[in-house]
């Protein structure tokens, strides 16, 4: 059975992911039609930022944040004056830093489907007189809406199994930055395994649920480009 620590983990966890991939599903489409489109000479380097999480030890970037997050620097300082209180080991400091660290599972599906979205349609909704946000909603999001299901997929399932970073940034405290991965951890650290295969079971069986949901959409999308 699981525990009211168990428990608790899970729901912050699922909370902690759906505030991440709401978040992600605003600021990620502009940055990745951006990237798609742009011809500027930093692009690259813009790129790599966004990229960066993908190859870095989450180690250094949660080290790198911790710093950041700490209220003897500006950011954390600024932070600690707005609200009152600090980011570093706070569910605040853990979203921000999840949604760092999973922006490239959602910017990269996305600038992906703008690469090869055919300017036809954009023409002819401009031609009808569509305004940008009228393009967007009317037109980009319904032929494109697999991708961005896959994005939010692949940015939710990416913030449920962090570790590293979280750790860093928001440590072990039950019920405010205890996820299920450092739950999960605690009970092997006890030599509780049964507490742990339960854990993993959840998080694998939740994964596995995931994957098909988001192969389903790529298959059926796949037909529907055939078929078209």
């Amino acid at each position: 059975m699981l525990s009211e620590l168990d428990i608790s983990a899970i729901l912050l966890t699922l909370k902690l992911a759906g505030l991440t991939t709401f978040i992600l599903l605003l600021i990620a489409p502009p940055l990745a039609w951006w990237l798609a489109r742009s011809q500027r000479v930093f692009r690259p380097l813009i790129e790599a930022l966004v990229a960066l999480p993908l190859i870095l030890p989450p180690t250094v970037l949660g080290f790198y944040l911790l710093i950041a997050f700490s209220p003897e620097n500006p950011f954390g300082q600024f932070w600690l004056t707005l609200t009152g209180n600090q980011l570093a080991f706070s569910f605040s400091g853990l979203l921000i830093a999840s949604i760092i660290y999973s922006l490239p599972f959602v910017v990269q599906p996305l600038q992906s489907a703008f690469v090869n979205l055919q300017k036809e349609y954009l023409e002819v909704a401009s031609m009808l007189g569509l305004n940008g946000p009228e393009r967007f909603y009317r037109v980009l999001l319904p032929m494109l809406l697999p991708s961005f299901i896959i994005a939010g997929g692949l940015g939710f399932a990416h913030t449920i199994g962090e570790f590293g970073v979280v750790l860093m940034i928001g440590g072990n405290i039950p019920g405010e930055t205890q996820l299920i991965s450092i739950a999960l951890f605690d009970h092997v650290e006890s030599l509780e395994y049964g507490q742990a295969h339960l854990l993993s079971l959840l998080l694998l069986g939740f994964s596995m649920a995931l994957l098909v949901v988001i192969y389903g959409v790529l298959q059926k999308r796949q037909r529907s480009l055939q078929d078209a």
